[in-house]
């Protein structure tokens, strides 16, 4: 009964989603069946199923475990990436043809691929927190929701009760040290965004944990290549990209919007620079690194942050098994 309840909810906001976008919007009417055709299109690129996506936190036990796991043979130190497409819908990665060009390809060739989900449940019930940027890379930073992280929205401050795993990783020696690099102002510029007070407290507390906002993808790109460049690099980068998202609020997060698709192919190339870069280090051989893709929320018509299955399905790519071995 409960789930049927959730399903006419879904019905309900969905239709007049569809309805106010085709009327004002872009969504060219994108029901859950479409959506879904494109998801079925690319199912064998994934080890799940939407039904059985997993959460979104699990990029958090992901990360920890990998640190605190032993070193394989003829490794010597452990290194994790985050490679963060904000707002980048799932059946994008139908777009995904050519393994020169992806990121997600290149991982995905020899690794694992599952689909994921956003807002604290999974699709058809109804979402328990915002399908929204801060709420979804808050819940993979600390591997809980926003019933006990506090971030439900953007632009709230997060309490110092639950730290990110950027902080604690270094607090308890398990890393060297961490990095977070963004451009959208809502993480880190002012008080009123996310993680101003973590910031904070790593300041005071002397940790060497780097949290640095830049103007723009570019110069996200940049704070990452450098970092990277150097002979012993971050242990743990968590980073997000805007392409995706900046393109979908302005015109439209539709894979029918040749925008959002070239803003898809501009994530891909630079996440897929980023991996190069990994592995042309001197000591790549030598590392045991993590690699991950990711998204924090889809997106339907001109925004997201509510309870459709084009907002709510996520994925992640991993160099690393996710599902378990």
């Amino acid at each position: 009964m409960k789930l049927v309840l959730h399903k006419i909810v879904i019905w309900i906001v969905t239709t007049v989603l569809m309805t106010a976008g085709s009327l004002f919007g872009t969504n060219h009417w994108d029901t859950p069946e479409k959506y879904m055709a494109r998801i079925d299109a690319i199912q064998s690129m994934f080890e799940n199923t939407p039904e059985t996506a997993v959460p979104q936190t699990r990029v958090y036990s992901l990360i920890c475990d990998h640190f605190r796991s032993p070193l394989p043979a003829g490794k010597t130190e452990k290194k994790a990436i985050v490679i963060g497409y904000d707002g980048c819908r799932a059946d994008m990665l139908g777009f995904a043809k050519d393994p020169q060009q992806s990121a997600i390809l290149t991982l995905g060739k020899e690794g694992h691929t599952v689909f994921s989900y956003c807002g604290g449940v999974n699709y058809p019930y109804v979402n328990t927190q915002a399908t929204s940027t801060a709420p979804g890379w808050c819940s993979m930073l600390t591997g809980a929701w926003a019933d006990v992280h506090g971030i439900r929205r953007n632009y709230q401050p997060k309490s110092n009760d639950h730290l990110t795993m950027l902080t604690t990783l270094v607090q308890d020696g398990t890393i060297d040290n961490s990095a977070f690099y963004v451009s959208w102002p809502g993480h880190l510029n002012g008080r009123l965004t996310t993680y101003y007070p973590e910031k904070q407290y790593v300041q005071e507390q002397g940790l060497p944990v780097t949290f640095l906002q830049a103007e723009d993808d570019d110069g996200t790109f940049s704070n990452i290549m450098n970092d990277l460049a150097q002979k012993d690099c971050t242990d743990f980068i968590f980073f997000t990209f805007e392409y995706t998202d900046h393109v979908g609020h302005t015109s439209g997060f539709d894979p029918k919007n040749p925008k959002y698709e070239q803003a898809f192919y501009d994530a891909e190339a630079h996440g897929k620079m980023v991996i190069e870069q990994i592995q042309a280090r001197d000591t790549y051989e030598t590392e045991d690194w993590l690699i991950l893709i990711t998204t924090d929320h889809g997106g339907y018509d001109l925004n997201h942050g509510r309870c459709t299955i084009h907002e709510r399905t996520t994925f992640m790519v991993c160099n690393k098994p996710i599902l378990g071995e």
